[in-house]
């Protein structure tokens, strides 16, 4: 449920929920309708003068008599001079005024126990003899009711009404209605009233009682006040903004109504300041003005009250005595204007000074707190001590605003028992308690102030002022003797302030400024400050009611100029028709901002019922001890988006139940409800004199009071948005602290770096919108947001948007728009309402984003276009940059401000982007189109333009065994990108970089490129000198003369295409320094990387496939890739053989076209046809019809002879392909293997899978004519049938059969088809006895295994297992090989013998395991080093083999070896075998 609005006094009732300020001038109740129960008046006019004297006491019926002789002379005399009529008429300081003709009573009768009537003749004569006096008493005194009456007395209700005017609607009417049954009359007659909705000022009322909003609302139409002969302004010591504005006016225009009467009542705070304000040497703000006066003498003159200041009249009040005691808490003061009560808790002594004073005599006590929640805390701890105290037979009672009127009736109404009554400070002086005999003063109150930092009003708690004090200590000694405790020490009060800032120093001051403009009291702002008000705000805080008026769109700025004649006119601020329109409302200028946007977006109606809503206190009651029942019923209104569509909601069940019912029946349906059935009707009431009030403003809107709540909603909050733009939040991310989820309400930011959260009684307050926006921010322990909305940022924006301060950030070149864009951000009072949002800069700073056009997309190239100048332009930059790479040097271009020139001298101002650069192109370009092309010759920097490329080709020619391969080069310069750590991609590729077709990858050797270009080789051999150890390097110093020297020998007697670069370098050093230097002495690891060729390897398409230093690494690592790529060539059309020629003809680089140095390269072909003799090489052409193609699922042997060789010339190189048949398992297939080795071995296979499929299988045979043993032993197999290790054994028979060089032709084929078909069932036995031998053999290792459990052979037990599984295993009789498979008994019979041996030799045997377990690691890492795809070499399978004889001769050295091996037989073996691989 929403809460409502604090006030000055927060807890005040029947106030409105805003903070009271000019926006009361609500008094303009002069253009509403009112209730007036007198019949219109007769159209007769009061004369300006009185025949009679006032101080003659006459009969009320004598001054009757003479009022209406007065009368009919006036009328004569206007009549007779209608000139002079006319005159007053039009004169704008005396508007029309109504029939004035007072009813004077016969008899005036002081009641005699009212101080004031002691005084009533000295009273008198100052009236009479002053035009100003000021009458000081302490409430109760009488000076309310009795001083109107004395004017009366005095004849002064002759000359004109006597006004007087009150703080409050209740004082007025309380007062009218006491006045006149003092005076023996009703309302109407001689006293009347008028406050907002109602007024009961007859036609022969000469007293009228009004709220001082209501006179301020008359000052618009009556200018001097005229129709007035009296004044009378009560309550002035609580200094309201109304009183201050009134008091300040009337010191203006007193000069021009010397026959006006002025009275000030005041309790008895400073009336001495409201005397020095009134005197006529005194002027506010600047003191006392009198040129005579020293500067001493002035200050001294203004601490004093001046000779001609007002006459001050105290009177006392009818108070008896009070004793005050100080009961501080622990002797410290618990509260200060900083820290508040929340340090503190007052509640114990509270209760000490309750127990004190219930031993006094019976009577009430006052409690004063600073707010409702103090009042809370305090009423639960008095009840439960009552409860416990029998002697104390008290009732608790509290009074604040939100209390329903009931409850707050019961403070009024003394009962049976004793009562304490906790209140706020509204209990000071603007509400008498009856019965009071003891009070509590906690020292403390809620005072609303404004921070000039924040823009909020505030409701800090803070001490009280002395007066304030001695205010709430007097409550107690109006019916006896008064005790008074306050909860502080005598110290403590007398540091504190004198007397309560007034409210004109601690509020916004945009509703005065607003109203005083409208109504021409001052003409601008600027003249505020020269207004007389008692105190003078600070300008401070009239700049920031200016500026809430220029944030609302009431005032425009004028700046200062210089006219015609020379005259100077400094700035000043207008009102604006938006401002025009909102003096037209009586309410706070944010809630008619709201009402004006309101008619623009055609919901006015809608926000004229929300203005009202925000002004009057909330309609909604929460009784304390039914409150859950409250919200329950509250609850159907609760909008949980919006707290103002809450108020909607509520406003239209009120009128939906209000056309059903009566009123009776509308009055108990609201007690029922909880809802305040007065307050409805104020809010009805207000909303009709909005509608009324905004005709003057050409607002119109509908009758009745039906809304669209649901269709208007985003309307109805962007009005909002117009007149609460500083009341913006965003919801801020909440950080978690050790894990924990922040507590506490979620805050959100708002304007000027405040932080607030949402009231809990919100109906937001659990949904945590995103954005919110306030109707109000106050603040109390915190600051709050109470009545809030959700909304949108883009709203903000739109209604906004004049607010937002822009700022610019990181101005760029965007490619896809073509222009210079930048990021934005739009703030509204310092809170981020966008950011980082594109925007074109060209609108921004149109100079600066030209320069980023020119330099982003012109000079640095980062433009997608068609025009032809540009590509001319960056194909002529490119060349030069390539220049630079290729000369490692970065000093041959010309700099980007050169180009920038260039462009900025040739290209208008006006051209910003590529739109405004196409349209002013397209023109230019039919005068010159070579206008922006770049001169070739001017690029290259003057002072670099000795430049020699002769050392850095572009190609590289390398010899190969198929011919002559011309390589482009490639030049990359990024000599600083791997310093300080890892090394970036810029820094791998710097350097030269080699582009080497797949198809010839397999052709290359590394030994040539090591001699690098000519341009880098001096570099590279100063570079290998520095890599030599430090006891030879130092025969060789100066390294770089050394190099010099060296490269021009080895230039004149070696050639990098026949000589290895480190050996002959080696020699020419020797040969000039007498030392020897082995090769391997040269660390080829430490020379810099920009000194090794990068090879960088592509594809038919030029992508690139592997990059590295090491070719021998690439040729392994894409060794799938070169066998497709050389089958793919070996069996390629036409167009793709011109592809691949262009490629290794040295076109592959980008930009090749614009090379020099390129050969055209041809396709050659020889083709000898399928005929050739085994051993012969068949050159297959592509376009012949027996051309080797790879092919798959063959099932018999293709044709008559594969080639054991086929070769094609490709840009002048042999291209070599090795065919041959693969295994696959079903069938066979045709594949192109780069090396000779690969084709033999995958030949055989091939050769065995086809016999397997062709020839007749003799496993049934085999099967059923196994013996008695073999089929035992067979059934321990690790294939998992008897079948499959056949089929296993049949495998291996073939594998024998073959032999060890594979046939190609179909005749050899046919030959070996019918040996092996004549073989095979005797070779199968052969195999099937061998693999019994080598199951037994198994069998009896794993029972050793089982045997051995002895913790201390785990080691070499596990070893032992391994080494089993690796030999015997599913598939290893075909996998082994007929050759290694005798092999496999003795292996196994080796191991049985190591685990015999194991007890005495367990030491020797663990260490002869880990050296082989180190050779068959490195294995391992050998076989995994192998390209994936590629076979396992015989070579390096071999090793294997050799790590079992091994084995043999650590462990069973007994049986013997089948060769000798040790370990660096083995190693050796290894490394040759990848050797092997790699050449």
């Amino acid at each position: 449920m929403s809460e409502q609005k604090p006030t000055e006094h927060t807890d005040t009732p029947k106030t409105a929920r805003t903070a009271p300020s000019m926006a009361s001038m609500a008094a303009a109740i002069h253009a509403a309708p009112v209730r007036a129960p007198q019949k219109p008046a007769r159209t007769s006019q009061i004369s300006g003068e009185n025949p009679g004297d006032a101080s003659t006491a006459e009969s009320g019926s004598k001054r009757r008599n003479a009022h209406k002789n007065s009368s009919r002379k006036n009328n004569a005399s206007r009549s007779k001079n209608p000139q002079k009529r006319a005159h007053r008429k039009n004169h704008r300081d005396r508007p029309e005024q109504r029939p004035y003709n007072p009813l004077i009573p016969a008899e005036i009768i002081y009641p005699e126990e009212l101080p004031v009537s002691e005084r009533r003749e000295d009273i008198k004569t100052a009236i009479r003899d002053h035009q100003v006096i000021i009458v000081a008493g302490e409430t109760g005194s009488g000076k309310t009711t009795q001083l109107p009456k004395m004017c009366l007395e005095l004849g002064l209700a002759e000359k004109g009404m006597i006004g007087h005017t009150q703080p409050r609607r209740l004082a007025a009417r309380s007062v009218a209605e006491r006045i006149a049954e003092e005076l023996g009359q009703k309302i109407g007659e001689t006293v009347g009233y008028q406050v907002r909705f109602t007024s009961e000022v007859g036609e022969n009322s000469a007293i009228k009682l009004m709220t001082d909003g209501i006179l301020l609302a008359e000052i618009q139409h009556d200018k001097l006040l005229r129709k007035y002969s009296t004044l009378i302004i009560d309550e002035a010591h609580e200094r309201s903004l109304n009183i201050d504005f009134i008091l300040g006016y009337l010191k203006r225009i007193l000069p021009k109504r010397p026959d006006l009467k002025v009275i000030i009542t005041s309790a008895t705070i400073d009336p001495e300041r409201f005397a020095r304000h009134f005197a006529p040497s005194f002027v506010p703000g600047k003191g006392v003005v009198d040129d005579s006066l020293s500067d001493e003498e002035r200050e001294l003159a203004e601490q004093i009250l001046p000779d001609d200041a007002p006459p001050i009249i105290e009177v006392s009040g009818r108070t008896y005595p009070v004793e005050i005691r100080y009961l501080p808490l622990d002797g410290d003061d618990y509260a200060d204007e900083d820290e508040g009560d929340e340090d503190r808790d007052p509640t114990d002594g509270i209760l000490a000074a309750v127990e004190e004073l219930s031993k006094e005599a019976p009577g009430d006590i006052l409690i004063f707190f600073s707010g409702e929640r103090e009042i809370r805390d305090a009423h639960d701890a008095l009840e439960s001590l009552v409860a416990k105290s029998p002697r104390m037979n008290y009732e608790v009672l509290p009074l604040y605003a939100r209390l329903s009127l009931a409850e707050q009736h019961r403070v009024f109404t003394p009962g049976s028992r004793p009562r304490i009554v906790l209140a706020t400070n509204v209990a000071e002086t603007s509400l008498t308690v009856p019965g009071i005999k003891y009070v509590i003063d906690t020292g403390t109150a809620r005072i609303s102030r404004y921070s000039a930092r924040t823009k909020v009003q505030r409701l800090p708690i803070e001490r009280i002022s002395q007066a304030s004090a001695n205010q709430r200590s007097g409550r107690c000694g109006r019916v006896s003797d008064g005790i008074a405790i306050r909860l502080y020490s005598e110290d403590d009060f007398a540091s504190r302030s004198e007397f309560t800032d007034p409210e004109i120093l601690r509020t916004n001051l945009a509703a005065v400024i607003l109203q005083m403009i409208a109504i021409g009291v001052v003409r601008e702002p600027g003249d505020i400050a020269r207004f007389p008000f008692v105190q003078p705000p600070a300008s401070r805080a009239i700049n920031d009611g200016v500026n809430l008026l220029r944030e609302l769109g009431a005032l425009s700025e004028k700046p200062a100029r210089t006219d015609k004649r020379g005259k100077h006119h400094r700035a000043a601020s207008t009102l604006t028709a938006t401002g025009r329109a909102m003096s037209a409302f009586p309410v706070d200028p944010r809630l008619a901002r709201m009402i004006i946007e309101g008619s623009r977006r055609d919901c006015a109606k809608e926000m004229m019922v929300l203005a009202a809503a925000l002004t009057i206190q909330d309609p909604r009651e929460r009784p304390a001890e039914v409150r859950g029942t409250a919200d329950e019923m509250h609850a159907r209104f609760t909008d949980d988006t919006s707290d103002f569509s809450s108020f909607l909601l509520l406003w239209q069940y009120i009128n939906k139940r209000q056309a059903e019912l009566s009123s009776s029946q509308l009055r108990k349906m609201c007690h029922r409800e909880f809802i305040n059935f007065l307050r409805i009707r104020e809010w009805q009431d207000l909303f009709a004199q909005l509608r009324e009030m905004g005709r003057t403003a050409n607002i119109r809107v509908s009758n009745g009071r039906d809304i669209d709540a649901s269709g208007r909603e985003v309307e109805i909050h962007k009005s909002l948005l117009s007149g609460l733009l500083s009341h913006v939040g965003a919801k801020e991310e909440r950080e978690k602290t050790y894990g924990k989820a922040p507590r506490g309400p979620r805050e959100y930011l708002g304007a000027r770096g405040t932080k607030f959260a949402i009231f809990p009684g919100s109906g937001l307050f659990k949904q945590n919108p995103d954005w919110v926006l306030s109707a109000e921010l106050v603040e109390t322990s915190r600051l709050w947001a109470r009545t809030n909305a959700a909304i949108e940022p883009q709203w903000v924006e739109e209604v906004g948007g004049h607010l937002l301060k822009k700022q610019y950030s990181e101005p760029h070149w965007s490619a896809s728009r073509g222009a210079a864009v930048a990021y934005t951000k739009g703030t509204l009072y310092g809170l981020t309402i966008y950011a980082d949002r594109p925007v074109q800069y060209s609108r921004v700073d149109a100079a600066a984003a030209r320069e980023i056009f020119i330099r982003s997309a012109l000079v640095e190239g980062d433009w997608r276009t068609q025009h032809k100048f540009y590509k001319r332009n960056l194909r002529a930059l490119a060349e030069v940059e390539e220049l630079e790479a290729r000369l490692r040097r970065r000093d041959l271009r010309v700099d980007d401000a050169v180009l920038f020139e260039f462009y900025n001298a040739r290209i208008p101002e006006h051209v910003t982007d590529v739109r405004s650069f196409d349209k002013w192109w397209k023109h230019a370009r039919l005068e010159n189109d070579n206008l922006l092309d770049f001169n070739p010759e001017n690029l290259i920097n003057e002072d670099a333009a000795d430049y020699d490329d002769s050392q850095f080709p572009r190609q590289w020619v390398q010899r190969t065994d198929g011919g002559e391969l011309t390589l482009d080069l490639r030049y990359e310069y990024a000599p600083g990108a791997g310093l300080g750590g890892a090394r970036t991609d810029a820094a791998k590729r710097d350097g030269v970089a080699v582009q080497v077709p797949i198809l010839f990858l397999n052709q290359l050797t590394p030994e040539p490129f090591r001699w690098q270009i000519p341009g880098m080789r001096h570099e590279l051999l100063t570079a290998l000198i520095k890599s030599l150890p430090k006891a030879i390097r130092r025969n060789f110093v100066p390294a770089p003369d050394v190099a010099r020297m060296a490269l021009e020998s080895l230039e004149a007697d070696y050639s990098p295409a026949a000589d290895e670069l480190l050996l002959s370098f080696a020699l020419v050093l020797r040969r000039l320094r007498g030392v020897v230097v082995e090769p391997d002495a040269f660390d080829w690891d430490s020379v810099p990387d920009h000194l090794k060729f990068t090879f960088q390897v592509r594809d038919a398409r030029n992508k690139i496939l592997g990059e590295s230093k090491d070719i021998r690494e690439l040729q392994q690592k894409l060794h799938a890739q070169i066998r497709s790529a050389l089958a793919d060539s070996l069996g390629a059309s036409e167009d793709t053989v011109a592809k691949m020629a262009a490629l290794a003809g040295g076109n592959s680089a980008q930009g090749a076209s614009s090379r020099t140095g390129s050969a055209e390269q041809g396709v050659k072909e020889n083709s000898t046809g399928s005929g050739a003799k085994p051993g012969k090489t068949a050159t297959q052409g592509a376009d012949s019809q027996d051309s080797i193609r790879e092919t798959t699922g063959l099932t018999d042997f293709p044709g008559e002879e594969i080639p054991r060789k086929v070769q094609r010339i490709i840009a002048t190189q042999a291209v070599s392909g090795y065919p041959a048949l693969v295994d696959e398992k079903t069938s066979v297939g045709i594949r192109i293997f780069p090396t000779e080795a690969e084709q033999v071995h995958s030949q055989r296979r091939g050769i065995i899978r086809l016999l397997q499929l062709q020839v007749p299988s003799p496993e049934r045979y085999v099967s059923d004519h196994l013996s008695n043993k073999e089929k035992i032993v067979f059934t321990q197999n690790p294939h998992g049938s008897i079948d499959e290790l056949i089929r296993d054994c049949t495998v291996a028979a073939l594998d024998k059969l073959v032999p060890h060089t594979p046939v190609f032709t179909r005749s050899e084929y046919r030959d070996l088809f019918e040996h092996v078909r004549a073989e095979l069932i005797d070779t199968v036995f052969e195999v099937t006895k061998l693999v019994a031998e080598i199951l037994s053999e198994a069998a009896a290792l794993r029972k050793a295994i089982k045997k051995a459990t002895s913790l201390s052979t785990m080691h070499a037990v596990s070893d032992v297992k391994g080494q089993l599984d690796n030999l015997v295993y599913p598939g290893f009789v075909a996998n082994t090989g007929y050759d290694q498979l005798v092999h496999l008994p003795r292996y196994l019979k080796a191991a049985q013998i190591r685990l015999t041996k194991l007890g005495p030799n367990l030491n020797r045997d663990n260490q002869l395991m880990l050296t082989v377990q180190d050779l068959e690691d490195s294995y391992d890492s050998a076989v995994k080093s192998l390209p994936a795809g590629t076979l396992i070499p015989d070579a390096l399978a071999r090793v294997n083999w050799m790590l079992e004889e091994l084995r043999v001769s650590f462990f069973a050295q007994e049986l013997g070896t089948a060769y000798t091996v040790s370990e660096k037989r083995i190693a050796k073996a290894q490394r040759e075998a990848l050797e092997q691989v790699k050449r």
